[in-house]
């Protein structure tokens, strides 16, 4: 039986680089979250109201990044694309671009789902009162969907800001690259882990609970 003695005083001392890495971590995940926002709604929308050839490609889209490991895109933006284009941005920009694409896809389909829930009768009611198509989208639809897609969107973007942990992977400086950094310089690996996990389940709980907070102001219950 070994018998560790741990040292958190020291691991201590470097505290500060994990809490500016879950700066960044959140800062990643907020900004993810926007641009995928975008780019799932824009996609929901031009798969159930535009073109019906731009669905297939919007499927293949869904399908490829949803069956493709988050890792493997991530190095395959940050390595492959800039040898295959000369094309040069920092690992920063690769990984929000990254996590945008790859948390777009899945928003896709939990707005899609949003929409369709909308009940006809308001779709027809905003017609009633002389709305255009686009004054329906905008003052029914959207507003709508978004709430009764709240809890499946609250899921997600605690997933996603758990996610941000994977651009350690490309030297991005979040939370889990500090704490890997600190793990090098201490060579404390346990002590590390221990102080790093809280990190992530308290800040993971927080973000939960004001998503939680938002649902109980503004989902639909059906």
């Amino acid at each position: 039986m070994t018998n560790y003695h741990f040292n958190f005083a020291i691991v201590w001392r470097y505290s500060a680089k994990l809490f500016e890495g879950l700066l960044l971590s959140i800062e990643l995940a907020i900004a993810t979250i926007a641009i995928g926002m975008v780019i799932g709604l824009v996609l929901a929308l031009v798969e159930m109201d535009g073109p019906r050839w731009a669905r297939p490609f919007i499927r293949g889209y869904v399908e490829f990044i949803r069956n493709v490991p988050l890792l493997l895109l991530v190095y395959l933006v940050f390595y492959g694309v800039p040898s295959a284009i000369d094309l040069q941005y920092d690992a920063t920009t690769s990984f929000v671009v990254t996590l945008a694409i790859y948390s777009g896809a899945y928003l896709v389909e939990v707005l899609r789902a949003g929409f369709e829930a909308v009940p006809k009768g308001l779709i027809e009611a905003g017609k009633a009162i002389g709305l255009t198509p686009a004054g329906v989208l905008v003052h029914v639809r959207m507003p709508t969907a978004l709430r009764i897609a709240l809890p499946s969107l609250s899921n997600t973007y605690v997933s996603l800001f758990k996610d941000t942990s994977i651009a350690s992977a490309i030297a991005v400086p979040e939370l889990a690259y500090g704490m890997r950094w600190i793990e090098t310089q201490t060579f404390r690996t346990v002590e590390v882990y221990l102080l790093a996990t809280p990190i992530y389940l308290v800040t993971s709980y927080a973000i939960l609970l004001l998503l939680r907070l938002a649902e109980r102001r503004y989902a639909i219950t059906r």
